[in-house]
């Protein structure tokens, strides 16, 4: 038997070409859409939210009431997506900290995260002209295990008596241990995980909750990045793509046209 001949044959029974196609298509509109977006051919607009509407009013009531801010981004590490989101949004937080004079926490589990979060923040209190005010030590690794990680932040949160608890990030089982803290302070709490098993703690628990993709939104409107606004125009208009073929390809498909799928799915 040739081999060569066998794997050939091989991929077109299992779908491969099929689904091949797809994620070239979708790399190349995500790709296409970022570099309209960079060169200003298209101008995308973000929904603005309302929990970042409540992001300045939460700053706002910590400045009044003298009372620090705690900023987490949970368990996750440098190269998760939430992470990287959520980074974004962490820098403008910082950033109106530092013009307001409220102290600013800054909390996360895994230790590469602290070069990034500590140049980050640093920065945001350098373009809010107050580079003297960033003090190192409230940007804090805890512990990499998860329950002494979330004990540690517990302890901080209701020690600090945080006047606004900011839950974005990754998160798992010590959600509601995070959020149950913010509760005891009696803090104003904007939480957002990409994590469907934990949205439901942060509904409940929460003020405000970014739900599964509004996370990385946030994070895109918030910036105003092109590549990462790009990015989420790419990802819809792939979405918008989807939903038509779907449609389209059930009304072939009931209609007794049966190619495509026999090619897709043989």
């Amino acid at each position: 038997m040739d081999i060569g001949k066998f794997d050939i044959e091989l991929s077109i029974r299992t779908g491969y070409q099929g689904a091949l196609l797809m994620f070239i298509t979708g790399l190349a509109i995500i790709g296409v859409a970022v570099f309209l977006t960079i060169r200003g051919t298209l101008k995308p607009k973000i929904r603005r939210l309302a929990a970042i509407d409540a992001l300045e009013e939460s700053i706002g009531r910590a400045t009044e009431l003298g009372r620090p801010v705690h900023y987490t981004v949970g368990i996750g590490g440098v190269g998760n997506e939430q992470v990287i989101a959520s980074f974004g949004i962490a820098r403008y937080v910082a950033r109106k900290c530092a013009e307001l004079g409220v102290r600013f926490l800054f909390t996360f589990s895994q230790p590469s995260v602290q070069p990034v979060a500590m140049d980050l923040i640093k920065q945001a209190y350098i373009e809010a002209g107050k580079p003297e005010a960033f003090r190192p030590d409230d940007v804090m690794w805890l512990s990499d295990r998860q329950f002494a990680f979330a004990t540690a932040v517990m302890g901080l949160v209701v020690r600090e008596r945080v006047a606004t608890n900011l839950l974005l990030g990754y998160f798992a089982a010590e959600s509601l241990i995070f959020s149950e803290a913010g509760y005891r302070a009696g803090a104003i709490q904007i939480a957002g995980t990409t994590n469907s098993y934990q949205i439901p703690f942060f509904i409940a628990t929460c003020d405000y909750t970014l739900i599964s993709e509004e996370l990385i939104t946030a994070g895109a409107y918030i910036s105003q990045e092109p590549r990462q606004v790009g990015t989420i125009l790419g990802q819809d208009m792939i979405r918008l793509i989807g939903l038509i073929l779907m449609v389209f390809g059930s009304i072939l498909f009931f209609a007794g046209f049966k190619t495509i799928d026999t090619w897709l799915a043989t």
